[in-house]
């Protein structure tokens, strides 16, 4: 192991061992560095979830209301992003409870994605499924931890455009999410690391679909006693 690695687990780089005795201390630095890792990553969850709790509600709110009007929600994302992005569309069209909600993750069938990208450009392989699919009632996420990917920019772009809801997850500063006119919420963790970004982001999004699920049944609830006052 080189030095390119001594940084992030420098108790890695001693003598090689050879008994259980003397490989104490390094699973002692093992589990240090894990539990340091965890409580690093359970303190920038905590943290982003209050930071971003008047956002998520409205966010969340502004979903439902689109749900209920029979609005889908797309999400997309690249690399790891793409899976997180695949997880948050399963968690709102397939949910363990609740009322399963209409998801779907672009980025999901290899084969529109890799035809995209091969006729038109990788930057257009979003937002060409976003003229195909979309309409004006539904919704946009885009995952990303730099917020700067030229292909999610462009997917939201055109969902904006047509009148869609736009969400961005992004890490760092956000990016160009974070600026962008866009992008109607945009939940931005403040960290320099990829990891921490994503397992934040990961909870970010079970929190958004809780209040969706929430705000969701409250309107349906509203709507039924409405229908049934209009009948008496």
């Amino acid at each position: 192991m080189g030095d390119s690695t001594n940084f992030l687990y420098p108790f890695l780089e001693a003598p090689s061992v050879s008994t259980a005795e003397d490989a104490t201390p390094l699973l002692t630095d093992l589990a240090a560095s894990a539990r340091a890792k965890a409580e690093e990553s359970a303190a920038l969850q905590m943290a982003s979830l209050l930071k971003m709790s008047d956002q998520i509600e409205a966010a969340g709110a502004q979903m439902a209301e689109r749900f209920v009007s029979g609005g889908r929600m797309y999400t997309f994302g690249n690399g790891g992003s793409s899976t997180d992005a695949s997880t948050l569309a399963t968690l709102f069209a397939r949910p363990a409870h609740g009322r399963p909600l209409p998801g779907w993750c672009l980025a999901g069938d290899q084969a529109v994605v890799t035809a995209l990208g091969n006729d038109v450009g990788f930057e257009l392989v979003f937002s060409r499924q976003i003229i195909a699919h979309s309409r004006s009632n539904d919704i946009a996420v885009a995952l990303s931890t730099s917020g700067n990917s030229d292909d999610l920019m462009r997917g939201l772009a055109e969902a904006k455009k047509r009148g869609l809801m736009t969400i961005g997850f992004a890490g760092y500063d956000g990016g160009q999410m974070a600026t962008s006119k866009d992008v109607d919420f945009c939940f931005v963790v403040d960290s320099q690391s990829i990891h921490r970004i994503q397992e934040s982001q990961a909870l970010i999004g079970y929190r958004l679909w809780s209040v969706t699920q929430e705000a969701t049944a409250r309107l349906r609830e509203q709507n039924r006693s409405a229908r049934a006052e209009t009948q008496q």
